[in-house]
């Protein structure tokens, strides 16, 4: 069976990954490129006999490598030299999308252009394929991936071009410039590079500092030199070069895309719901109450509609737990199997629909298009505090689990505004916090609005993050400098299949019962056994080892209100997992009804509260403080979030509660 391998690539929003997942189905594995925490997924499908290999690269604008994700896609391409690169588009944004298409040409790339979401431009504009075929040099398929429109004839254009020629295709960037390319060009002749000469010329009329410390390297330093001798020579005919060949590029794309286009209907008409929708969602004073309240509702919900579930899950667990007392004689397996197994894996368990329901309209308000909006939103707001403006974009994600969203950190070019915003991501209250919360809103405040209780945790974490963004910016050297702005594409709203949704629901609800079942059971276990020990004391009390543990840092927890050694003994164990902290405290005090009994003779609302604030705020869990030192690679900015955070946790939570007992008094 012969074999090929193709390369998928796109802006971010065209739809690669739906049409990574239509063509590969099930035969699919997720990984990291080596010597990066960047997701690698690899993929492959079987046509007319032939074992077609796929890589999704990752979601990028240009080919400038000025992030990792683009360095990542220019030398995937480069060096390992795939069949077929298959670049994706989308059909409502040609011009913006196509630069992308461009750059990959200059490479020197075979590729395969795919119109995606050609649904949403029907009866709008009109294709004439043969002569965008010509003038580009590449083959054409146009799809809806979402709706399964033109998967198959993509799989056979695949297959088609492994065996097909294509022609040259060439960017004019005026006489000028393309004297000083050939120039370049001749030079680079004799260097070891596998990149096309005429791209590698004009990255170096663009100062690409990579492909410059590349040839310093292969000590070609007077190919940089000439270059540059060629940079100044140009910056006297042209203000700004860069631009210059950046306008030649989008000169190219919007001459193709009139000769080969027709509009069908009017400008005014051209006003897309997406456009009308923006003109409200993204107001400068309507989109951040609009944002406030969406959030809102979604808190609602998630503790309206997952509480109706929680409580008959805890009566199954309660009940499944006396019955099996009854079968049970041994006293040391029965205390494993109702307070350690039941009290503290079944507590954190019962959150799942809770868990579920905010996974489902997270992905749905992510796939409708509407999360980057909140991104664009909040921009302006972030940027006047100190906040990078791509940073947003990884806090948000952060609002789902920390972990990703600090890996996200790796499409900001800036260093500084990178480690800025990992040092201020673990803020974002991910849904790990969520058992927290709803247990114990549940107990203190379910009368009360509940949701608006989460919610200012929530809003808490956010002001944080901002307040702890701007304290670094001013007076840590290294993070000090100018603030960068958010630059994005919105993308189109469209309706998201059930499929889409459920899917990235399940895929993240997969992981907590992940955890559930390791990392959370190993925690539980381990507090049952601490409690047990020495053999002889009664289980969970104060002469227990865990009881020992609890009363030694207890007194800390005072003045933040919650002095007991429970609280002290579930938030050591948070440091696992956060679901941990609930799982523990079931541990302790055996089961759910008992855990709500006992807290509230150990508890205050005010004193329930500021024990939420200090899971938001303290210690990052310990997979998240992986993957900060992973991705920073220092020990000293990890020990400095670990320390920080702890600080910070602890002066919140004392401060407010401090200050609310003397109002309440």
């Amino acid at each position: 069976m012969r074999e090929f391998t193709i390369a998928l690539i796109g802006n971010p929003n065209v739809g690669k990954s739906a049409i990574f997942n239509e063509l590969t189905g099930a035969n699919a594995h997720v990984g990291n490129w080596p010597g990066v925490t960047v997701e690698k997924k690899e993929g492959k499908f079987v046509y007319n006999d032939t074992k077609i290999n796929v890589v999704d690269l990752p979601g990028i604008y240009s080919l400038t490598a000025s992030s990792i994700d683009e360095r990542i896609a220019r030398d995937y391409i480069v060096r390992e030299k795939p069949d077929l690169v298959v670049c994706i588009v989308d059909s409502t944004n040609l011009v913006r999308n196509l630069y992308l298409f461009v750059l990959l040409k200059e490479l020197g790339a075979k590729t395969l252009l795919v119109l995606n979401m050609i649904d949403l431009v029907e009866n709008k504009i009109e294709f004439d394929e043969s002569k965008l075929s010509e003038s580009l040099k590449t083959r054409i398929v146009k799809t809806s991936a979402t709706k399964k429109i033109g998967i198959d004839e993509l799989k056979k254009a695949i297959y088609e071009e492994f065996h097909k020629d294509q022609g040259e295709f060439f960017v004019n960037y005026g006489k000028d410039i393309e004297s000083s390319i050939k120039r370049i060009e001749s030079l680079l002749n004799s260097t070891e590079l596998s990149y096309n000469k005429r791209f590698l010329a004009i990255k170096l009329l663009e100062q690409d500092s990579v492909i410059s410390e590349e040839l310093k390297r292969l000590k070609k330093e007077n190919i940089v030199e000439s270059a540059l001798l060629e940079v100044n020579k140009l910056e006297g005919i042209y203000s700004d070069l860069e631009t210059e060949i950046i306008e030649k590029r989008y000169a190219l794309i919007e001459g193709v895309i009139k000769s080969s286009t027709k509009n069908l209907v009017s400008i005014e008409d051209r006003l897309t719901f997406s456009d009308k929708v923006d003109k409200i969602v993204t107001n400068r004073y309507l989109g951040l109450p609009i944002f406030a309240i969406v959030m809102l509702i979604v808190f609602k919900a998630t503790f309206t509609l997952g509480g109706f579930f929680t409580g008959y899950i805890n009566q199954f667990f309660d009940w499944f737990g006396d019955f099996l007392s009854i079968y049970i004689q041994n006293p040391i397996l029965q205390s494993f199997i109702k307070d350690g197994l039941i009290g503290g894996v079944g507590t954190v368990v019962a959150f799942l629909p809770n868990i579920l329901i905010l996974f489902l309209f997270l992905s749905f308000l992510e796939d409708v298009g509407y999360m980057a909006r909140a991104a664009f939103v909040m921009d302006k707001l972030m940027h006047s505090i100190g906040l990078p403006g791509r940073a947003f974009i990884p806090l948000i994600l952060g609002f789902g689990c920390n972990v990703p969203a600090i890996m996200a950190t790796r499409t900001i070019a800036d260093e500084r505004d990178r480690i800025l915003t990992i040092l201020i991501n673990p803020f974002m209250s991910c849904t790990a916090r969520l058992p927290i919360y709803v247990l114990l809103t549940g107990i203190f405040f379910n009368n009360n609005h509940p949701e608006l209780i989460i919610f200012s945790l929530y809003i808490l974490g956010i002001f944080v993050a901002i307040f702890s963004a701007k304290l670094f910016r001013s007076t840590i050297p290294k993070l000090k400098g100018k603030v960068s702005f958010l630059i994005m594409e919105l993308p189109v709203y469209r309706m998201p299949t059930f499929k889409a949704v459920s899917v990235h629901t399940w895929e993240r609800t997969k992981e907590f019962l992940k955890k559930a079942g390791t990392i959370i059971l190993l925690g539980v276990l381990l507090v049952w056994l601490l409690s047990s020990l020495p053999f002889g004391v009664d289980y969970g009390s104060e002469e227990s080892l865990v009881g020992m543990l609890g009363k030694f840092f207890a007194p800390i927890l005072v003045p933040a209100g919650f002095g007991f050694w429970q609280a002290a003994v579930a938030l050591i164990f948070g440091l696992l997992a956060k679901e941990t902290v609930v799982g523990t405290m079931g541990t302790l005090f055996g089961g759910e009804e008992n855990l709500s009994n006992s807290l509230t003779q150990l508890m205050t609302p005010l004193s329930a509260y500021t024990f939420m604030v200090m899971s938001l705020l303290y210690i990052p869990c310990l997979a998240t403080i992986g993957v900060i030192y992973r991705e920073t690679n220092s020990l000293k900015w990890t020990a400095f979030s670990i320390l920080y955070s702890l600080l910070i946790g602890w002066l919140t939570a004392t401060l407010i509660y401090q200050m609310f007992s003397l109002i309440w008094k």
